[in-house]
């Protein structure tokens, strides 16, 4: 059985000093060290989760530069696409004058034809009427 007399007194004594050496020894350096750990965990999980959140916001960002630069692009589109159709009409019309003026020119010129042919025909007449004439007749005047 125990008994209590002076060497329980020191092997308390023995267990409190073993208690704080410890305390001092091994204790405290591993506690300092995760709480250290702990910081530094914490500290990248900041990192990580500003990071994360700029590169939401990067991506936002991007998403809205090349949604600008795509209706920068169709206005441009546009701007090109009228100032062709400017360009297209006033070739086109160009193209119109000029085929109209070669349009009366020729008409001018069937107009003349024909009046050069109805005047030769009118003095031909005479000669044409006594041709048939004979041919339906059958014989000379």
């Amino acid at each position: 059985m125990v008994s209590v007399d002076a060497s329980i007194v020191v092997q308390i004594v023995n267990f409190l000093l073993l208690i704080w050496i410890l305390n001092l020894v091994l204790y405290k350096p591993i506690r300092k060290i995760l709480l250290e750990r702990k910081a530094k965990v914490n500290g990248l999980e900041s990192v990580i989760s500003d990071s994360a959140q700029a590169v939401v916001t990067k991506e936002k960002e991007y998403a809205d530069g090349i949604r600008q630069a795509r209706v920068k692009g169709q206005k441009e589109k546009e701007a090109l696409m009228q100032t062709a159709m400017d360009e297209e009409k006033v070739i086109v019309g160009k193209i119109n004058e000029s085929a109209q003026a070669e349009l009366k020119t020729v008409k001018d010129k069937i107009a003349a034809e024909m009046e050069s042919v109805k005047a030769t025909l009118e003095s031909e007449i005479d000669a044409f009427a006594d041709a048939i004439e004979q041919k339906i007749l059958g014989r000379v005047a």
